[in-house]
């Protein structure tokens, strides 16, 4: 398990193959809770190369100095993601 926030991850690998590649990750939050989005590929092992981008959002709790995951929130393609944006851009405009 990772201990400090900059060690998570969602790279994932099965022997020599890198399944899911993390392509950049931001973190949103630190401390006993963490809160990072990811952006990353999945492997197609039927076309044998990267799917288009996806991101997630996950949450992590430090324990007994390590970090366990405890949720996650997968956004599948650009235009979830774009509608994600557009609705948190009018809520924070307004008052």
């Amino acid at each position: 398990m990772a201990e400090t926030v900059d060690e998570l991850t969602v790279s994932y690998s099965e022997g020599d193959l890198e399944t899911v590649k993390e392509l950049d990750k931001i973190v949103l939050t630190k401390g006993a809770w963490a809160t990072i989005m990811y952006k990353y590929q999945d492997w197609n092992r039927t076309k044998e190369e990267y799917g288009p981008v996806k991101f997630t959002i996950r949450r992590y709790q430090k324990r007994d100095g390590s970090y366990s995951p405890k949720s996650k929130f997968n956004i599948s393609s650009e235009a979830q993601a774009q509608g994600i944006i557009d609705a948190l851009q009018s809520w924070i405009g307004k008052k």
